[in-house]
């Protein structure tokens, strides 16, 4: 295992050229994140000083643990929205709990990555399908935006789902308040600009110093414009939230979906950097990274956090060359919370929910969907099945019908593995699939079949029913079958028996079984089962053509 502490292997080779870059892309990134947590806790349910709080704590661990260079830890959107839609329903309109039961969440969280790392789960991780996850943003991105429109329109949404929120909405325009539509719609479009013509640039840091400057000059708050209101000044008392035993049983659930989400979101951020800067990623030293931050983000009062990608990409495209450039930026929402948070009391809400509506725009990603659709009408079904899942049993619900479809796709893909033909390369002993290669000849009287997966418990019957669909389809009298087991990596004890099955099934109708390259692994559990005590010696490297001349030589003999 990899020291705990991941700082440990990028620290020592730190160059003095780097740190001016960092403290150029942190500077950067805190403008970037600054609206961003605050806007992140009001859909979360919570008072702006709780964004500020998590993204403070979180950012100052996450640069110790961490293996990517460029991620940046934060509130999202989408935890937000899990926290807010699940919270919400615990808490009972009490703010207070409310608050607690989301750093509960945090804690809860961290937990579980911190004992996903210690069992190196990380990789795992790799098998929540990208698909999945398009379809869940999607969903979230509509939940979203029907939590934000009426505070953008100057009214007061309500609760329910996705349908209930739309409906509530669509009925109460004419409550529109005129000013606070204007000014939310100014600044969604300044956002919006910024987002075409200056990525990747603080725009949202402007527009917060916008709104507030012009809630000063223009009384807007008599003009019947909401405000953010006051943001205590400070730092809280840090500590275990104030949560039951009975509170941690119910969040679990919404903890259990939080940390799916931020393990994968975090993952695939770090890969993408990994792979575009050419250094090595560690899936599960990301979880320890994870669990950390959560874990101080709870006791700071705040609320889950997890790798944000427009975040990150603000922090790549300032330069920053390593983690302290979160650090930095850490540093710099610390002198915010001591010093300057009663400047955002006069922040129009508006404006809050005009920078949360730009933010969801970037969880539709339309080239990503049209590229499934064009690839396979049937993975375009699951993203239809995670949006709709997300729309209709909300947020948390959604994030584990993802996880379900998932694990659903994988173990049918693991269940239905390919049995294919396999004949002669022209001139060569090699064999290879002749499924779209009639000119690979067949040997007389001979099937060679290849099976391309592990032979399990819930995947034999399958392969024994395409083997002998193959076997049926030939039309020569075949004596001899060969399965090849060179891409068959290991089996359980059902495949082992499967095997034996097999010849003995064979040999009934006249029929040889033979097996090729078989490997070590396959061999050992083999000879577990007594399979060469009866059906002959495993030999490994016994090519097809090896097995095949032998067993001619063997029949030319008489044997």
């Amino acid at each position: 295992m990899r020291p705990v502490f991941s700082v440990s292997q990028w620290l020592p080779t730190y160059k003095g050229e780097w740190l001016r870059p960092d403290l150029v892309a942190g500077l950067t990134l805190a403008a970037y994140l600054l609206p961003a947590g605050i806007g992140d806790a009001s859909l979360a349910g919570l008072p702006a000083e709780a964004g500020l709080y998590a993204c403070l704590f979180s950012g100052i661990v996450f640069w110790l643990f961490c293996s990517s260079k460029q991620t940046v830890i934060t509130v999202t959107s989408a935890l937000s929205l899990l926290i807010g839609a699940s919270v919400g329903e615990l808490s009972g309109g009490d703010p207070a709990r409310h608050a607690a039961l989301a750093a509960g969440a945090a804690v809860l969280l961290a937990a579980i990555a911190i004992v996903a790392w210690l069992f190196r789960a990380g990789n795992a991780i790799g098998f929540f399908s990208e698909t999945v996850l398009v379809g869940f943003k999607t969903g979230l991105a509509f939940y979203l935006a029907s939590t934000q429109l009426p505070k953008l329109f100057g009214f007061k949404g309500t609760h329910g789902d996705f349908w209930e929120r739309s409906w509530y909405f669509l009925t109460h325009l004419g409550d529109t308040q005129g000013a606070s539509l204007f000014i939310g719609v100014v600044a969604l479009a300044c956002l919006i600009a910024g987002k075409l013509w200056l990525k990747n640039r603080p725009v949202a840091f402007f527009v917060v110093a916008g709104g507030m400057l012009a809630a000063r000059l223009l009384n807007l708050e008599a003009r019947g414009v909401s405000l953010l209101g006051d943001v205590p000044q400070g730092l809280p008392a840090l500590g275990l939230p104030a949560v039951s035993r009975v509170d941690l049983n119910h969040l679990f659930p919404l903890a259990l979906a939080a940390f799916i989400l931020a393990a994968v979101e975090t993952s695939a951020i770090g890969r993408m950097f990994a792979k575009k800067h050419g250094y090595r990623f560690d899936a599960n030293q990301e979880l320890l990274a994870i669990g950390t931050s959560n874990l101080l983000a709870g006791i700071g009062r705040g609320f889950p956090v997890s790798g944000g990608m427009s975040q990150s990409l603000v922090n790549e495209s300032a330069g920053a060359k390593t983690p302290v450039s979160g650090l930095i930026a850490a540093v710099f929402t610390l002198v915010v919370a001591l010093f300057a948070s009663g400047l955002l009391r006069n922040l129009p809400q508006p404006v809050l929910a005009a920078i949360v509506l730009a933010a969801v725009m970037g969880l539709v990603d339309i080239k990503a969907l049209k590229h499934i659709w064009h690839f396979s009408r049937s993975e375009f079904a699951v993203v239809a099945v995670a949006f709709l899942g997300v729309l209709g049993s909300g947020p948390e619900n959604g994030v584990l019908l993802g996880a379900g479809i998932s694990i659903v796709l994988l173990l049918r893909q693991a269940a239905h593995p390919r049995v294919v033909e396999l004949g002669r390369i022209p001139g060569t002993g090699i064999f290879a699939d002749r499924a779209n290669h009639p000119e690979r000849e067949r040997v007389p009287h001979v099937l060679v079949t290849r099976c391309e997966s592990a032979l399990l418990y819930f995947n034999v019957e399958h392969v024994r029913a395409r083997l002998l669909e193959v076997l049926t389809a030939r039309e020569d009298a075949v004596q001899l079958v060969v399965l090849f087991l060179g891409t068959v990596p290991s089996i359980d004890l059902a495949g082992a028996e499967f095997l034996e099955t097999v010849h003995g099934t064979l040999k009934a109708r006249g029929i040889d079984f033979r097996l090729a390259e078989t490997r070590g692994e396959v061999r050992d559990a083999l000879r577990r089962i007594g399979f060469e005590k009866i059906h002959g010696p495993l030999e490994s490297g016994q090519t097809v053509d090896v097995v095949i001349s032998r067993w001619q030589a063997a029949r030319g003999a008489g044997v």
